[in-house]
Order: C-alpha cells, then structure tokens, then sequence
C-alpha cells in the first residue's frame, strides 16, 4: 500500500512545502497525498503532484486530516508551521499535532523533521 501522508503549510511555508516537495518529488507521486486547499493547489500546479485537496486550514481542513488520523487513515503529517505569525485557527492546529501524538502518526512541524521522515520512508519504500 502506498504510504499515505497529509501535507499543511501556514501562508509563510508554502514555498518551504513547494521546494520540499519538488526535492521528494519522486517519492510523493507515489504516495497518497492529501492537503489543505492553497497548499494542495500549488503542489498540484508547481510540482505536478496528485493531490486530494480539503479545506484550507481555517475553513476546517485541519480538523478534516485530524478526522483521518482518528480513524487510521493517514500514516504520516507534513505540517511547516509558522511559529513567528499568530493563527487564528490556532486552537484546530494544537488539536491536529495531538491527534498524531494520540494516534501514534508521526508529523514532522519543520523542514529538517519532514527530509529525515521522507528519507525513512524512502527506505520502507525502497526508493533510493
């Protein structure tokens, strides 16, 4: 089974997602991908990936990836937050990050934390 991973970037991230995502692109077309909407759309637009697009993350697309982790149905989060700029859903994104704590999925908040959980899942996959 394709690994299936939830990609969410805060509006000062979405370049960091973009060139994240166009470093593992070979390993992310593979995947089952899902995001939240801006996110998903420039990843669809500027990497060429597929991309299951939900809300954006302050219309509830936090708490629609919080609702797959519940239920099994992710394996693992990319979420590049924005630690310097307040977020007004701040309270959705403190309930997604315990989700995967919860439910035991890992997320990676940072671009160091997303290259070493893409490069594992590399491996598992073997995908050089």
């Amino acid at each position: 089974m394709a690994p299936r991973i939830a990609l969410i970037a805060h509006d000062g991230r979405k370049q960091a997602m973009v060139a994240l995502a166009q470093e593992f692109a070979t390993l992310l077309a593979g995947c089952t991908l899902c995001a939240t909407g801006t996110t998903g759309q420039r990843l669809q637009d500027e990497v060429g990936l597929v991309v299951e697009r939900l809300l954006s993350g302050p219309l509830g697309g936090d708490l629609q990836i919080g609702a797959r982790l519940a239920v099994g149905g992710l394996d693992a989060v990319i979420f590049l937050r924005d630690p310097m700029t307040a977020q007004p859903h701040e309270p959705d994104i403190n309930a997604l990050v315990r989700a995967c704590d919860v439910h035991d999925v890992p997320c990676a908040t940072n671009v160091s934390g997303a290259r070493l959980m893409l490069r594992q899942i590399a491996l598992q996959a073997g995908i050089g």
